[in-house]
């Protein structure tokens, strides 16, 4: 091997090095909680299917709204997220 070939698989294995390191520093916690606590399964609505009736607790977190008292004529439309 040349020098600069040298050079160049020295720092690929640094590089992958410490990429494995920090794989193994942050990786491992997130990987084995989804895979012991994950319990989500597959879905039985088909489109078309009506919407299972939720409760929600109100903004100020004093009353809960079920879901089903809103639906009417026209689509009724939830958005969670953040506006700040």
């Amino acid at each position: 091997m040349t020098k600069t070939k040298k050079i160049i698989a020295g720092v690929a294995l640094l590089l992958a090095g410490a990429g494995a390191a920090v794989v193994a520093w942050i990786g491992p916690r997130n990987v084995i909680g989804m895979a012991r606590y994950d319990q989500r399964t597959e879905g039985r609505l088909a489109v078309g299917d009506a919407a299972p009736d939720v409760e929600l607790l109100a903004i100020g977190g004093e009353r809960r709204e079920k879901i089903s008292g809103y639906i009417g004529d026209r689509p009724l439309v939830l958005v969670f997220g953040s506006f700040t």
